[in-house]
């Protein structure tokens, strides 16, 4: 097993068309976790929700949260994010983002419907902002 650098980790979650699954604490004090599309912009992960999801209510009361994202074939590998998280319901901004996680996950010639589907009134966007980024790789490999 290797220590990814956080360079190495950041590259590995704009890599191809993994899932986040994103973990947060219920107004209960239940944990949630919940699979994700997002993207890399720099060192954060945005992705879209409902403003009025569970999880965007969650993030309201308490900006912290996890996720990670996994490669689950062997050798195994995953990259953990801890951070809090800035919503915003702007237009203009949720469009871009739902436009570029659409074209990641759908392909280029779906993005912009993608993007018109998730990028409207009653979404919103979450920035992730770590505070803490760890990746490991070849989990399996023994040497």
């Amino acid at each position: 097993m290797r220590e990814m650098t956080t360079d190495e980790a950041l590259e590995f979650l704009a890599t191809g068309t993994r899932t986040a699954k994103v973990a947060w604490v219920a107004s209960d004090g239940r944990p949630h976790v919940a699979p994700i599309w997002f993207i890399v912009e720099g060192s954060d992960i945005l992705f879209n929700t409902g403003a009025g999801a569970g999880k965007a209510r969650a993030m309201q009361r308490d900006p912290r949260i996890s996720l990670v994202v996994d490669v689950e074939e062997p050798p195994y590998a995953f990259v953990k994010v801890d951070g809090t998280v800035e919503l915003t319901e702007d237009p203009d901004e949720l469009l871009r983002v739902a436009t570029v996680i659409g074209g990641r996950y759908m392909g280029a010639d779906q993005a912009e419907a993608y993007g018109a589907r998730n990028g409207v009134p009653g979404e919103c966007l979450v920035r992730v902002r770590p505070t803490s980024i760890a990746g490991f790789d070849g989990i399996a490999d023994w040497d």
